[in-house]
């Protein structure tokens, strides 16, 4: 049996989006089109890949395993066909997962000077904290934090070691007192952050004597917006945590007052990364070497 990689190209969207309809915006096709399809691999195939509900789809045994067979490789016949095709400047859509954290990486020129650079490549960002394959979820590449990347990720550096910062308004100190040691947190209203709402909140870091330990504060808001964080710390509602480099321009303002400085290390930073293959997208080569230069520019 010859395989029609089209096929497995939509029943990939599919699996990695969880419905018909969302699988078909990705690709810019119909729902009906993706149903179709869908049915045509079943038949093929002579097995159900997929259960069907009026709101979602879940993959049957068969259809994970498939799933879990043809990834990879759909991926690296994609970057060879590229590589074959594409003469001239590296062209087409570039699907990225970025933690909303990496605020080098979002702040928006070396986007903007990516962009301007390569006109005929278009940037699609998804900005999410959410743990997943991005291979299996049809993304080209992601930025996140070195320590959490899979070690069989090719990871380029974005930044350089970054820290975590603890900070509050001057008013709630002035309300409330000042921290001297992380455990005092649990006597303070805390703004905490998760990353997903079926995930725990983030329990906050630190460390003591080259020993780190964490601690579970009394968080009277949680969320995963950043900014809203930063507004409820800035209104006084509370001490807060994230990344330095996040709350730097109210920290330099005096906005924000930052505390127990001495218990935040620094750690290893951003990276973009991306699998492992032979025949790499000139789409993803230019984004590599742009944030290799951009980095390189940025440090001197």
């Amino acid at each position: 049996m010859n395989p029609d990689l089209n096929l497995l190209k939509v029943f990939l969207a599919v699996a990695s989006a969880g419905n018909f309809r969302a699988a078909a915006d990705r690709l810019g096709v119909t729902r009906s089109a993706v149903s179709q399809s869908i049915r045509r691999l079943e038949d093929e195939l002579g097995i159900a890949l997929v259960q069907r509900t009026t709101r979602s789809v879940s993959l049957t045994e068969a259809g994970a395993r498939l799933k879990s067979q043809v990834a990879d490789a759909l991926a690296t016949v994609s970057a060879a066909w590229d590589n074959v095709v594409e003469d001239g400047p590296p062209r087409g859509l570039l699907r990225l997962a970025v933690t909303s954290i990496a605020e080098q990486f979002l702040s928006g020129p070396l986007i903007v000077s990516f962009a301007q650079a390569y006109p005929d490549i278009t940037l699609d960002v998804t900005v999410t904290d959410e743990t997943f394959d991005i291979v299996a979820a049809g993304f080209d590449a992601g930025v996140r934090l070195g320590e959490v990347i899979e070690k069989d990720m090719v990871a380029v550096p974005v930044s350089g070691p970054q820290r975590q910062a603890v900070v509050a308004s001057p008013a709630y100190l002035a309300r409330a007192g000042r921290p001297r040691r992380p455990s005092a947190l649990v006597n303070h209203a805390c703004i905490g952050w998760r990353p997903a709402p079926d995930v725990a909140p983030y329990r906050w870091e630190f460390e003591e004597n080259g020993r780190a330990f964490d601690v579970s504060v009394n968080a009277v808001v949680t969320t995963n917006d950043m900014l809203l964080m930063i507004r409820t710390a800035l209104a006084g509602g509370g001490i807060t945590i994230g990344m330095e480099e996040t709350f730097r321009p109210w920290v330099e303002s005096g906005a924000l007052i930052p505390l127990l400085k001495k218990f935040l290390p620094t750690f290893p930073g951003f990276y973009l990364y991306f699998p492992n293959r032979r025949n790499q997208p000139p789409k993803l080569r230019a984004l590599v070497e742009h944030v290799r230069a951009f980095r390189e520019q940025s440090e001197r």
